[in-house]
């Protein structure tokens, strides 16, 4: 009696049977290859912070006509904005760390306040808008670019004096939050300086010469390409609409921006060394300053 043939061997063969060896190029192994990079620290804090701005602003665009209704009553004071912001950086940072923060940003503002009184100038108190730092509003422009350059630089002065006391404070009590805030105040107030308006720097180096705007819109062209961040976006687009215009008067110039870029020579000379000086001291404040510490 014959026995049925058996097929597994067949299904087997046919199971462990290898495919053909189809050649891949070159391209399919490099579509294919996805190296895994830890995300760097500094790129993994800018997505942290573009939430909350990004949040903020459009909370500002949905309430834009309450914010302008706000400001144009003066319900908004000082000590109101203050607290604003205070409350959004606590949100990245903590409160204490904010509330320095913030405090660093008034002794800023105080000393464009100070200087704007000296002079005259009628100025309305700093007003804090959280995530874009703090401004002042001045009633009445400057006689001349000279006297623009002084209100300017009197912000990064006050405002480094108060990162210097932070410093001091923070190594005599061993403070390492205190050290991170001087840090801090040395960074914004070196960063103010950058020669694009609206920034310090811009204001300062139109005492000097014009042609300074542009190397400073191409060098923050280069930090936000790098660093792309976007409060760097917004300040490279102030600044190119602000250097169109001034630029436009500066070359077709009327009478009286005749008299705002009348500058004597000493004065350009005491503009430029003020301005280089400053941004020294405080690059090299920022090296020492810069501890890696956990707060």
């Amino acid at each position: 009696m014959s026995t049925p043939h058996s097929t597994e061997p067949e299904q087997e063969q046919q199971r462990y049977e290898p495919q053909p060896y189809e050649p891949r190029s070159f391209e399919d192994f490099e579509r294919d290859y996805r190296p895994i990079h830890p995300e760097p620290a500094w790129r993994s804090f800018l997505r942290k912070l573009w939430a909350p701005i990004a949040g903020f602003g459009l909370l500002l665009w949905k309430l834009k006509f309450v914010v302008a209704a706000v400001f144009k009553l003066k319900l908004f004071t000082v000590a109101g904005s203050m607290l604003v912001s205070v409350a959004a950086y606590a949100l990245l940072w903590g409160w204490t760390f904010a509330v320095g923060f913030v405090i660093l940003l008034f002794v800023h503002e105080l000393g464009h306040v100070l200087e704007a009184r000296r002079q005259g100038l009628p100025v309305s108190a700093p007003v804090f808008i959280p995530f874009l730092g703090a401004m002042i509003l001045l009633k009445g422009n400057p006689e001349d670019a000279w006297r623009e350059a002084r209100v300017a630089i009197a912000g990064p002065i006050l405002g480094s004096v108060g990162a210097a006391a932070c410093w001091a404070l923070g190594e005599a009590l061993d403070s390492d939050l205190l050290i991170a805030l001087a840090f801090t105040g040395f960074f914004l107030n070196l960063f103010n300086l950058l020669p694009v308006v609206p920034l310090d720097g811009g204001r300062i180096v139109a005492a000097v010469h014009p042609v300074l705007w542009g190397l400073g819109l191409l060098g923050l062209l280069g930090l936000a390409f790098v660093a792309p961040n976007p409060i760097l976006i917004i300040i490279l687009l102030l600044g190119a609409l602000e250097l169109a215009r001034r630029w436009r008067e500066w070359r077709n110039p009327t009478l009286e921006t005749q008299a705002y870029y009348n500058v004597t020579r000493s004065q350009r000379v005491a503009a430029g060394l003020g301005y280089i000086g400053l941004a020294a001291l405080l690059a090299v404040a920022m090296a020492i300053t810069f501890v890696e510490r956990d707060l």
